[in-house]
């Protein structure tokens, strides 16, 4: 019997888990997939945002501004790359001034710190390779970037080092409350049993409310494809730039990434299914189109991958944040500044359960700290050499484009959350998340993930489920079926 079983292991369920484990508590995650981190947290922009979009008294105003406020101690207690970049609204005319004066006053009554409005002069002076056709602009240094993967990986370790239970493969069937419990049961068979239950679900955030009797809200998603650059092309914007908000959303973004890529996108199209994350040719025709409005130079030539993600879009245009159930807490409906927002609503959420009567008893062997997944590369040369002296393995180049070596894959492997796949490798140690995607590495990859999980090569898997890297030997009979 758990206290506490979180559905979800995005950065929300993540955020949440460690928010829960400071205290005695037997907290488990349930996750459908074979890893953390592979919805909408998985395929993002990365972006902290400051807080002057949300409209003032909502959920996401408050819980933006208070997020964002949080994150840097976060990302160091957690060891995860975070960068104060700051971001800038710009404006083309007269109409999109008063746009970016309307943001600013909202941002001054959400309690955003710092907010200026730019003339051309000054927005230029930031941003050399700004559109000469851009007059104006809203700076907001308290905005910044992060991984978010990242972040809901090593916050999901975190919790997991002080106690938390991850339950992967575990896609939630049936949902059954009696006599102050729940029993939640998978398609695979297993079952937990829980007092308190804390949905997040994600697009799937209102399928699982209504398993536990609860349809007072719907969740659409919405589906935002990406183009990434290369690093080489990694100073051409120092901001996160955005245009004029719309009623789809912030717009178009050209922004570095956390790592020195720069990210391009996201489009924004209503779908039905909350399974299709393909990718089109009209979608980066659009992202391309806006993106050259926005900012000189770019070299789409350079671009190394492209992704989709589906960001879950409640039908209250604020955050969900709920109990229509015993001891059931929906977190629902976290679109964008969801990302930015995510440690105030674990804190948020930890103030509900606290009202339901849960006894929050401090964990005096909980530990915040946490060393990052890429400890090597932040070394010195005197410092790497030593650690290749005690271990050989950090000596040897694994992924040449992102420079990660066996070490530090074998470690990646041995840690909370371990993964099975080489995305899971990928999100961690970013081994073929360079120039070449993993043209280079994958071999490599396969081969090390075979021998650590004692598994043959044709059992490796890119993602879990049927997605297999390898269906036989070259010099072998090979057996496929389509």
């Amino acid at each position: 019997m758990y206290d506490i079983a979180i559905i979800g292991a995005g950065v929300i369920g993540a955020m949440c888990s460690r928010a829960l484990s400071r205290y005695k508590l037997k907290v488990c995650i349930l996750e459908k997939e074979s890893d953390v981190a592979m919805g909408a947290t998985a395929a993002n922009s990365g972006i902290v945002h400051a807080g002057f979009d949300a409209v003032e008294d909502t959920l996401k105003a408050k819980l933006n501004v208070l997020g964002a406020q949080m994150m840097p101690q976060i990302a160091k207690e957690l060891g995860v790359e975070y960068k104060n970049n700051g971001s800038l609204v710009i404006g083309y005319d007269e109409s999109d001034k008063e746009k970016l004066e309307m943001l600013y006053n909202r941002g001054v009554a959400n309690g955003v710190k710092e907010l200026r409005l730019l003339n051309y002069d000054e927005l230029k002076a930031l941003e050399p390779n700004i559109s000469d056709d851009a007059k104006y602009a809203l700076l907001a240094p308290t905005a910044g970037i992060i991984c978010p993967y990242s972040l809901a990986i090593s916050a999901i370790g975190n919790a997991m080092d002080n106690g938390v239970d991850l339950m992967l493969d575990f896609a939630v069937e049936s949902i059954s409350f009696d006599e102050n419990e729940y029993s939640i049961k998978s398609s695979n068979g297993k079952e937990v049993k829980s007092r308190y239950v804390i949905n997040a679900c994600g697009v799937h955030s209102d399928d699982v409310a209504t398993l536990a009797g609860d349809d007072s809200f719907s969740v659409k998603p919405r589906k935002g494809e990406y183009i990434l650059l290369d690093k080489e092309c990694g100073g051409l914007v120092n901001h996160t730039i955005f245009t004029t908000p719309s009623d789809k959303g912030k717009g178009i973004l050209v922004s570095p990434t956390a790592h020195g890529n720069v990210i391009l996108g996201p489009t924004s199209v209503f779908i039905d299914d909350k399974e299709n994350k393909a990718t089109a040719p009209d979608g980066f025709d659009s992202i391309i189109s806006s993106a050259k409005s926005m900012v000189s130079n770019i070299q789409f030539g350079k671009t190394i991958t492209s992704f989709c993600g589906l960001r879950a879009v409640g039908d209250t245009g604020d955050f969900i944040i709920n109990s229509n159930k015993p001891n059931f807490i929906n977190i629902a409906g976290i679109e964008s500044p969801g990302l930015s927002a995510s440690p105030a609503i674990a804190e948020y959420v930890l103030d509900m359960l606290k009202s339901m009567g849960l006894k929050l008893e401090i964990n005096e062997k909980y530990n915040p700290f946490r060393e990052p997944y890429n400890k090597f590369s932040k070394l010195s040369q005197l410092e790497k050499n030593e650690m290749i002296k005690q271990n050989p393995d950090y000596g040897k180049i694994i992924c040449r484009c992102e420079t990660v070596t066996k070490g530090e894959i074998l470690d990646a492997l041995r840690r909370n959350p371990k993964p099975t796949t080489l995305d899971g490798i990928k999100r961690r140690t970013r081994a073929s998340m360079g120039r070449c995607q993993g043209g280079f590495c994958y071999p490599y990859l396969v081969e090390i993930l075979s021998d650590e999980l004692g598994i043959p090569y044709s059992e490796v898997t890119k993602f879990g489920g049927e997605s297999i890297i390898n269906i036989g030997t070259t010099k072998g009979e090979i057996k496929y079926e389509k």
